[in-house]
């Protein structure tokens, strides 16, 4: 029996930028570090019984085999004693200085040790999201250079894809081992391309496609013809592809959804990308993602600025609640619904490219812990839903998938180039507005 799963998270983004002279340690910079134990507090004061919570991988993990555990310890331990269960977050879009970056081959072997590690040293914790939205740490640190290693190649960016899903299933089998009854939430950004005109439909379909990309490699759904002519272009082999196919893992696997106002986009011929803004909407896209995978659903982020007019968030938070209810309601296992974060957030409109110092009014609370709009508006959606929603009691993948037809031609493969290639100003993959 799995119970619903009402949630928040404290931000924990720590990617490097300018060339890995500074660390964007989100912890840090919204004041977790110094105001943890009141963090819990609010979080418990609220009712909200699961918590988004990752170590600060940069700072606890040394080298193999040695880590720094004092910090986390102690956090994972007042959430214990707190009853808060955590969804422990292992990778949030970085690694320590010593491991170098998303293009390291060894990754993902040491933090199969890692996970290792952690899970012996925590046996209690049963939720884990072993990596953070592989599909954007990928684009972000090495097809838009904004982040960690900050290359700017297709081939680069199927690499740091790659290595991102081998660490989630190798942390994976590692966590299970330790505990068979861990369940592992896959929080990944579930996005849309639409097309702008005729010319830019083939497109618009190839990109679709490799939207999954990181998940289809994470529970070994066979890639399109496609996909897989485009990742092998690019450097992986057919070795890697059987690797996934055979290592996957789907067992005891939640599919994490996170869908913000910044998640769909326009598509042109030439592969110029701009906002969209909500089209489709998380309903439509969400289920896309139910089809193919036949998994159990989590909404586990979403957020919107508190604007001019005061009710922005806490508009969008009725609305993705009400959304998330419209696909339980025809048949889709959702197990959880997510606020993020807790906190309000820093330089998250420029996808933390630039240390501006600016706050992003989106959290539960503000950075001096004094509740928002949004906050009061999730406090009563907690005391008017929790005794209405029962438990899921199953956790067996549907056995149907998706079987759209998808283009094998050589000009897909050479758009799905150009589109990776192109990044515009005008739609930044700023994670809210």
């Amino acid at each position: 029996m799995i119970p619903f799963m009402f949630a928040t998270g404290i931000e924990n983004s720590y990617p490097t930028i300018e060339n890995g002279r500074l660390r964007r340690d989100q912890m840090e910079e919204c004041g977790h570090y110094s105001n943890w134990r009141h963090d819990f507090a609010l979080v418990k004061d609220m009712g909200i019984g699961y918590l988004r919570y990752g170590v600060p991988l940069h700072r606890v993990w040394l080298g193999p085999g040695r880590y720094d555990w004092e910090f986390s310890d102690q956090a994972f331990g007042e959430l214990q004693r707190l009853g808060i269960e955590p969804i422990a977050d292992l990778c949030h879009f970085g690694v320590p200085d010593w491991v170098g970056n998303f293009q390291n081959p060894e990754f993902p072997a040491l933090f199969r040790q890692y996970a290792a590690d952690f899970a012996a040293r925590y046996p209690w914790i049963r939720f884990y999201t072993p990596v953070n939205e592989m599909y954007v740490c990928a684009r972000f640190s090495a097809l838009y250079g904004w982040w960690n290693e900050q290359q700017t190649s297709p081939r680069a960016y199927v690499t740091a894809a790659k290595h991102l899903a081998q660490a989630s299933v190798m942390a994976m089998q590692e966590i299970a081992r330790r505990r068979p009854d861990a369940l592992f939430i896959q929080s990944e950004s579930t996005e849309y391309f639409h097309p702008c005109t005729p010319q830019a439909v083939e497109l618009a379909e190839a990109i679709n496609e490799i939207r999954f990309l990181s998940l289809d490699l994470n529970y070994g759904h066979p890639l399109e013809p496609s996909a897989r002519a485009f990742v092998l272009d690019c450097g992986m082999t057919e070795e890697d592809l059987r690797y996934f196919e055979r290592n996957g893992m789907r067992r005891n696997c939640i599919i994490g959804t996170d869908y913000y106002v910044t998640n769909e986009h326009y598509i042109e011929p030439d592969g110029t990308r701009t906002a969209a803004g909500e089209l489709l909407g998380y309903t439509t896209i969400a289920r896309q993602y139910y089809e193919r995978y036949g998994l159990p659903l989590m909404h586990t982020e979403t957020n919107r600025d508190e604007g001019p007019q005061g009710d922005e968030a806490s508009s969008w938070l009725r609305r993705q609640w009400s959304m998330m209810l419209s696909l339980m309601h025809t048949g889709v296992p959702m197990v959880g619904f997510t606020w993020y974060s807790l906190t309000d957030q820093v330089d998250w409109d420029d996808s933390l490219r630039f240390n501006r110092g600016h706050v992003n009014a989106r959290g539960l609370y503000d950075l001096d812990r004094q509740i928002r709009k949004a906050g009061c508006e999730y406090r009563k959606l907690l005391a008017d839903w929790r005794d209405r929603i029962g438990p899921y009691d199953e956790l067996e993948p549907d056995p149907q998938v998706a079987a759209d037809h998808r283009p094998d031609t050589e000009a897909v493969i050479d758009n799905l180039r150009r589109l990776l290639m192109r990044v515009d100003s005008h739609d930044s993959g700023a994670k809210a507005q």
